[in-house]
C-alpha cells in the first residue's frame, strides 16, 4: 500500500507540473480590419496551376484552417503564416496564401473539397484579427 501512494504521489506531481497549456499567440499584438471574405477550394478550376499548392509553395491538405489573402494586405503585415481571426468562426486560420493582384482589402477561406460549403459561405463582409508578433 504504501509503494502504491509513493508512485501515485510521484505520477501526480509529474503530471500537475506539466499540466500547463501556453498559449501560442500570447506573444501577438492583434490589429483588426474589415475585409471581404470569400471562400475556396482544392480545385483545378478555382486556383492557378496546382490545386493543392499554394502561392507561398505550402501544400493545402483538406481540413486545415488558411486563408489567402490579397497582396494589399500582405503589406499591412498578413504575412505568410500570419494567424488570423474571423468574425463568425471559431478557430484561427494561418495565412497560407495569396491571391491574384485583382484583388484588394480580400480574404479567401480554404475549405478543402467542400465546395457546398463555400458557396454556403458566400461573399461577405467581415471583421477579422490578425496577429503581428511582439519584438
Amino acid at each position: 500500500m504504501v509503494r502504491f501512494l509513493i508512485i501515485l504521489t510521484t505520477f501526480s506531481q509529474f503530471f500537475l507540473g506539466c499540466n500547463k497549456i501556453e498559449d501560442p499567440y500570447a506573444n501577438y499584438d492583434w490589429q483588426t480590419i474589415e475585409v471581404t471574405a470569400t471562400a475556396y477550394n482544392s480545385l483545378r478550376y478555382q486556383t492557378d496551376g496546382d490545386p493543392h499548392i499554394t502561392a507561398f509553395g505550402d501544400s493545402l491538405v483538406p481540413g486545415l484552417r488558411y486563408v489567402a489573402v490579397s497582396r494589399d494586405l500582405l503589406k499591412k503585415g498578413l504575412k505568410h503564416n500570419t494567424p488570423v481571426k474571423i468574425e463568425g468562426l471559431d478557430s484561427i486560420y494561418i495565412v497560407k496564401d495569396k491571391m491574384h493582384y485583382r484583388w484588394k482589402n480580400r480574404i479567401d477561406i480554404y475549405m478543402g473539397l467542400n465546395v457546398k460549403k463555400a458557396k454556403a459561405w458566400g461573399k461577405k463582409k467581415v471583421t477579422i484579427a490578425y496577429g503581428i508578433p511582439k519584438e
